[in-house]
């Protein structure tokens, strides 16, 4: 049976499609191009000019600030959590799409068939002022596991890639294999980078969210 974690405060799920498009699955890296460069642009865009920088994008997920404000301040500004939210959510579907897992074009806003949220922190209750130094390192062990699951994941998509074009269906005990890799790896984010959270995050695929579908074995 699977390891469940109840209340854990990031939830992530996909819809499972009944039946996926063959045309733009075949195509699928080439299909996604313009918004992989919206993505890159929002995330690492900046221009010099004459020696002076100028950031044309919002420089990606917020570390720094959110730690310095936690430690010195004991709060975490609600416009920093939600921009980290939003933009999770956004590359989400970015990663959704590209692991075949969805057929919908990745929206810049619109949450589609892709179910992210986080809970806001109370950060006097909820979190250790001194822990976001080291969560980072703590998180260690994830790093190796996500690594061996990554790598898991990209010949999983492969010979989903091959399932779709022939079946138009995305075998069931593949998709959410991928979808628990991705879930894992946000789950990470939200622990050590995001700082959102201070419960350790469990070394497992499945969440109690998924009740509409009998999981595989755990892994």
């Amino acid at each position: 049976m699977p390891v469940s974690t109840p209340g854990y405060p990031l939830r992530f799920d996909v819809d499972y499609p009944e039946r996926l498009n063959r045309l733009t699955t075949a195509f699928r890296p080439l299909w996604l191009i313009p918004i992989l460069v919206v993505f890159v642009v929002i995330t690492q865009g900046k221009w010099t000019m004459e020696g002076r920088t100028v950031s044309i994008g919002g420089g990606g997920l917020l570390f720094l600030g959110p730690l310095l404000m936690i430690l010195f301040r004991r709060k975490y500004p609600r416009w920093w959590f939600d921009w980290n939210l939003e933009l999770l959510r956004f590359g989400s579907r970015i990663g959704a799409s590209l692991s075949l897992l969805t057929d919908a074009y990745p929206s810049t806003d619109d949450k589609q068939s892709v179910h992210l949220d986080i809970d806001y922190p109370n950060v006097e209750t909820d979190l250790n002022r001194w822990l976001p130094l080291v969560k980072w390192l703590l998180a260690i062990p994830h790093y190796f596991v996500l690594l061996f699951l990554s790598v898991a994941a990209f010949f999983v998509v492969v010979f989903a890639w091959f399932a779709i074009l022939f079946t138009r269906k995305y075998p069931q005990g593949l998709f959410d294999f991928v979808v628990g890799t991705i879930r894992w790896g946000n789950r990470v984010l939200a622990y050590a980078f995001l700082l959102v959270t201070d419960r350790y995050p469990p070394f497992s695929l499945w969440s109690t969210e998924e009740k509409d579908r009998e999981p595989g074995p755990n892994i």
